[in-house]
């Protein structure tokens, strides 16, 4: 019997919630939503997420895809451990600040292997970085 995407979304929050003494928590991730079809994540940039130049540091649109991603893959094996395996990140345009807006899509699965496609959009819709990664499933 699978879960229902309301049983599905209380154990995503608890999740987050337990996140929030970690990385996830620090960068000031939100999660919005996770189903089989999508998982959404948001960011409001703060002056510790830009570089030296003003515009949102690579490192954190990565994190932000890696786990948008993850989590998608996540819910994809809901009874697996789901780790990164490859993670491919191109960046588009500079995003310089408001809020962020993540979303990841599961493209192909197989038992052990998944591929993802995510994208990283700013306040007016506007594509700054898209990803792929490829997650590996145990247990």
């Amino acid at each position: 019997m699978s879960e229902t995407n309301n049983d599905q979304m209380n154990r995503w929050n608890e999740m987050a919630e337990k996140a929030k003494a970690s990385f996830w928590g620090y960068l000031g991730c939100e999660l919005v939503r996770v189903d089989e079809y999508e998982t959404v994540v948001k960011l409001k940039v703060e002056p510790h997420h830009l570089n030296m130049i003003g515009i949102v540091h690579g490192g954190v649109l990565s994190s932000l895809l890696d786990n948008t991603m993850g989590i998608a893959a996540a819910a994809a094996r809901p009874n697996a451990n789901v780790v990164t395996s490859n993670l491919n990140v191109h960046f588009v345009h500079p995003l310089k600040g408001g809020t962020l807006e993540v979303r990841a899509h599961v493209v192909s699965a197989t038992t052990r292997m998944l591929t993802l496609y995510g994208t990283v959009t700013d306040d007016q819709g506007r594509l700054g970085t898209m990803g792929t990664g490829t997650f590996v499933a145990k247990g």
